[in-house]
């Protein structure tokens, strides 16, 4: 099996090596990841002739490690027009994402923007995401149960267009994980989204990077400094398999989804009455 993967946190990522980590036993690997941090871009690509920085890292037996300085979605197009072209993936995963991608917040994920990519090009597509924001976090759980999950699901991945898989971890060992559920995707939404810098600084004890300190040494004297860090609330309508709902619960969740956004009920509304 021919398999190409890539993340949203960029190509040094634990989440990225533990996904390989897992792959590895499936077929040959060709990584494609983005060069720096992508979260949040959903299925964004980079484009309008502007430069793009690639670069081949290296080649062993059964993988091929790439980087490229865009978005997840465009490190799968380049893995499939440029890296593995005229030939194509027999799967893709992307993954293993810092941080939950259940409910609505899978709307805005590069990790799920990646899959959907891969959707959209007919190849069969896995997120796979671990619901913490921890820098030392321990992905040792994926990896130890995440191989039993696809030892079912390969064999049986639907290959009707626009199918894709969104897979969810909570943070917690394997052996306190409480099973596998398949779930539907909840409904839940982000408060007061954004933070004064400074405050925000004082109140999480955050560690600004080297890349935040350039921001700031070189902001402009009447700009104000916020970040986006709001707490994410369930909307308090869900039914008891919303995905996020099973997540904290402590199950793993799976999560098919589709590009096909089309709301079929609707329509039916629109043409009793157009």
């Amino acid at each position: 099996m021919k398999i190409l993967i890539t993340n949203d946190d960029g190509y040094e990522a634990g989440g990225l090596l533990s996904l390989v980590r897992v792959m590895r036993r499936y077929g040959e690997l060709t990584v494609v990841a983005p060069k720096t941090h992508q979260s949040g871009m959903s299925m964004a690509v980079s484009m309008g002739y502007k430069p793009i920085a690639v670069k081949h890292l290296e080649r062993k037996p059964g993988e091929d490690w790439w980087y490229l300085d865009g978005t997840p979605a465009s490190c799968i197009k380049f893995g499939l027009d440029n890296v593995l072209y005229p030939g194509r993936p027999d799967l893709i995963v992307s993954g293993v994402n810092h941080g939950s991608n259940a409910a609505t917040a899978a709307i805005y994920s590069g990790t799920i923007g990646a899959a959907m990519e891969g959707a959209v090009n007919g190849i069969p597509s896995i997120g796979v995401s671990l619901d913490t924001f921890r820098a030392d976090a321990d992905f040792s759980c994926v990896e130890e149960l995440l191989p039993s999950i696809l030892d079912k699901l390969l064999p049986q991945l639907q290959t009707r267009f626009g199918v894709f898989y969104n897979i969810n971890f909570p943070c917690r060992p394997a052996d306190r994980i409480r099973g596998v559920r398949v779930t539907r995707m909840g409904y839940a939404h982000w408060e007061h989204e954004y933070q004064e810098y400074g405050r925000f600084l004082e109140k999480n004890g955050h560690t600004p990077t080297e890349a935040d300190c350039r921001y700031v040494a070189h902001r402009e004297p009447d700009e104000e400094l916020y970040v986006m860090a709001g707490d994410f609330t369930d909307n308090g309508d869900n039914p008891a398999d919303a995905d996020h709902l099973l997540l904290e619960q402590g199950y793993v969740v799976i999560t098919p989804q589709n590009i096909d956004n089309t709301d079929l009920s609707e329509i039916d509304r629109l043409c009793a009455i157009i």
